[in-house]
């Protein structure tokens, strides 16, 4: 512990008033919630869906540094045996804060997080990636599906304030395009699993857009080792961790005049329902192709329409178990991995399984503090721990505000939104040739205004004739029998009606309205929404 202090000492926080014998010094918590789940069989290997609850997990945003998750999961390529070495390929995303947001607020957003091989591209949306425009390292990763949801670059949106209610989303394959034996010309194979984002949320419902086969098959382009061995081509792991992630939350260290050590952090908060308990998740699903692959393929071959229903027969709903753990820890920044101090998580939080299908957790109303508020209650955790031995090893224990000492200066910090500099906005190619502009959109411009202080332009392009699919190694014949497929998509799949099973517990999350939108006369079918630049809106500020 004392090469742990040492490090916080070029960290100190000046606070007015503090005594000069005190120094709160910066620190941070991190660390995963992990939960509990029973198998599924391998057969299942045709994607998954799931509901979260969305909620603001600090009560300020704590800046750019922060980024955690709420609960989710990460989606990898089965495999016969063990997986290949050294390749780590996924989809992962899901409710949360990045780094690179943009425009965030209390409210998580919603980004889809396709990993190529070892992070080399990723995909979190369409016109959203690594890389920049002049080496797009996944921007063109993702296509555009629905002409009734605009996908903004800086990721989805919820209605803004959101606490515990469920959002479900989950990504089957679609059998929009053909297998190829080529793949930019080289005798490397491009799948053909179009891995569709599929939402149920209160007013959206429906599939949004997928990763291209190519976003994957890309990499063995560049490195054949890979051909064969990424999602474009491998069906889906069914058995997935489930967790939520957290890298990074303020906090902060004082040690008082008598030696003792402790710690505080941000106000962080978990939604909570009428009994006071939480829920996290519900209904983990894993599918066959039997759940949608095989009737929408017969409708696309001339049979009879696939309603895009989840079909039950090629469903499983996975169970959970009343158990799960915490590696939260707090310590200063630059400490050793093995020098890092656990909280004691069990002491203020239980694992639950109310019904088979959802997980959450019991609180310790003696250090958790339920807190009433008109879009949803809260349970907010301790903030103040004491670093405690067992004689065995270092723990931070919760402790009530009036146990910590005054000296220590803690109760005198605040977690407020720092000032930052206003962040850039996301443009797209201007160049008369770029695939955004050549052969172009059919209308546009138009506006969306956000509730995270954003303003989306966007224009309407023929899905064939999106960017996405201009830079997705289809020939031109290849793309028109694309857009056949989705123009019955768009005739058929309305976004009123259920798609995945709906959730038997809570309540489901709004989108923000803002991105709910309706093509232009004439470009009903066979037309979609696509963002090209995103910037803060002048007009207004976020509440």
């Amino acid at each position: 512990m004392k090469q742990m202090i040492q490090l916080l000492a070029a960290l100190t926080i000046a606070l007015p008033g503090m005594p000069s014998s005190a120094e709160v010094q910066k620190a941070e918590m991190a660390g995963y919630l992990l939960v509990s789940t029973d198998k599924v069989p391998e057969e299942f290997n045709a994607g998954f869906s799931l509901y979260a609850a969305a909620w603001p997990l600090l009560q300020q945003y704590p800046g750019h540094r922060f980024q955690t998750e709420l609960a989710g999961t990460w989606m990898h390529a089965q495999y016969e045996g063990k997986p290949p070495k050294d390749l780590y390929s996924d989809i992962e995303g899901g409710l949360g804060w990045w780094r690179d947001t943009r425009f965030p607020t209390e409210t998580p957003k919603f980004i889809m997080g396709g990993v190529a091989v070892n992070f080399k591209e990723i995909a979190n949306g369409p016109a959203h990636g690594a890389g920049n425009w002049e080496k797009p390292r996944g921007l063109y990763g993702v296509a555009q599906l629905s002409p009734w949801l605009l996908f903004p670059i800086d990721g989805l949106n919820l209605k803004q304030g959101t606490c515990g209610d469920l959002f479900g989303y989950g990504y089957l394959p679609l059998p929009l395009t053909k297998a190829r034996a080529t793949t930019g010309g080289k005798n490397v194979p491009t799948g053909d699993n179009c891995w569709t984002l599929f939402l149920s949320t209160k007013n959206f419902k429906g599939p949004v857009c997928f990763f291209t086969p190519y976003f994957w098959s890309h990499s063995a382009e560049l490195n054949p080792d890979y051909a064969g061995l990424l999602l474009d081509s491998r069906p889906s792991a069914p058995n997935k961790p489930f967790q939520m992630e957290t890298q990074y939350v303020p906090a902060a260290f004082s040690v008082d005049e008598k030696g003792g050590t402790f710690a505080r952090v941000a106000p962080t908060s978990f939604p909570v329902g009428p009994d006071g308990s939480t829920i996290v998740l519900h209904r983990l699903t894993s599918y066959t192709k039997k759940a949608l692959w095989v009737d929408v393929e017969a409708w696309f071959d001339g049979g009879k329409p696939a309603n895009g229903a989840i079909n039950s027969a090629g469903a499983y709903v996975q169970t959970f178990r009343a158990e799960g753990g915490s590696t939260w820890r707090i310590y200063a920044e630059m400490t050793p991995k093995e020098e890092k101090v656990a909280m004691n998580w069990k002491a203020f939080a239980t694992p639950i399984a109310p019904d088979p299908t959802t997980y959450g957790y019991k609180w310790n109303d003696e250090l958790v503090t339920q807190v009433s508020a008109p879009n949803g209650n809260r349970a907010v955790l301790p903030e103040y721990f004491r670093l405690q031995n067992d004689g065995k090893k270092d723990m931070w224990i919760a402790v009530k505000r009036g146990d910590v000492p005054l000296t220590t200066g803690l109760d005198k910090l605040k977690f407020d939104r720092p000032e930052e500099q206003p962040q850039q906005p996301y443009d797209t190619p201007e160049a008369p040739e770029s695939s955004f502009k050549k052969p172009g959109p059919m209308a546009g411009p138009f506006k969306a205004h956000l509730g995270d202080g954003s303003v989306v332009t966007y224009y309407w392009y023929r899905f064939a004739d999106q960017p996405a699919l201009l830079n997705a190694d289809l020939t031109k014949e290849e793309r028109e029998q694309m857009q056949a497929k989705i123009e019955k998509l768009h005739r058929a799949w309305t976004k009123e009606r259920d798609y995945l099973a709906p959730p038997t517990v809570g309540k489901l999350a709004d989108l923000d309205p803002a991105q709910i939108v309706a093509p232009p006369k004439g470009l009903e079918i066979g037309y979609v929404p696509i963002a090209t630049r995103q910037e803060l809106d002048a007009s207004r500020s976020v509440k």
